[in-house]
């Protein structure tokens, strides 16, 4: 049941591309970043760039499917900002998407130990970005077939306290949301059932996943999974 969610987190997934700065499939397409050359504009080497600039220019690249290029951009970016933690988070996406596991786990355990460092993150990004982190480091760990491992770092997710942010509070409903099946993986259907009522008072759309558990009339992984696609 968790893998079949987990393949749906892919870039076309609201939420990821909210981290990445991606617009929204159906918004225009934005204008090229200053960074890029333009007709009456002289090019600016990548190597004058500040970090937050290759950051910003690989996230135009992975708005084009241009992961290999965004790797080196990002790559540059944390040669330049070692303690770069967005770079790293993102970083850790792409190559979760390219299929480099063991890479992607890397960087994300960088990312999710700073984050957690002082304890659980306050700022408004931060709190974000471990969020996400934990979903994708999730994710990661799952597809290797380390399941406590992912679960884990599910589980994270739910010991942060409910956010106030309208976007975070949305990734950190996803991230319960994937914490219930895999729950439900484990066997622990009564602390799936928890989570996912948390979930359905946020989003009542989840009622009849709900209720499908509840009474196991139906194949909850499956329907769960098709839930998610009407998403995108």
């Amino acid at each position: 049941m968790f893998l079949t969610i987990l393949q749906q987190l892919t870039l076309k997934h609201s939420a990821v591309r909210a981290i990445l700065g991606l617009p929204d499939k159906d918004a225009p397409t934005a204008r090229a970043p200053s960074v890029e050359p333009t007709s009456m504009q002289p090019t600016i080497p990548v190597q004058n760039l500040s970090p937050k600039e290759l950051l910003a220019l690989s996230v135009k690249h992975l708005s084009r499917e241009e992961k290999d290029q965004a790797v080196l951009l990002l790559k540059l970016a944390l040669e330049r900002d070692p303690e770069y933690v967005k770079a790293m988070v993102v970083m850790g996406q792409t190559l979760m998407q390219k299929g480099l596991m063991e890479d992607a786990i890397e960087y994300l355990e960088r990312a999710i130990s700073k984050l957690s460092l002082a304890g659980h993150p306050t700022e408004v990004e931060n709190v974000d970005l471990l969020i996400l982190s934990s979903q994708w480091a999730g994710v990661v760990y799952m597809k290797q077939g380390k399941k406590a491992e992912g679960l884990a770092h599910l589980e994270t997710i739910a010991s942060l306290k409910e956010p106030e942010d309208p976007k975070s509070k949305a990734h950190y409903f996803d991230g319960l949301l994937l914490l219930a099946s895999a729950l439900f993986d484990f066997g622990r259907k009564a602390e799936a059932l928890k989570f996912l009522k948390l979930v359905v008072v946020y989003n009542p759309k989840y009622n009849y996943l709900l209720e499908e558990l509840k009474n196991e009339e139906y194949d909850f992984a499956s329907n769960l999974a098709s839930s998610r696609r009407r998403d995108y």
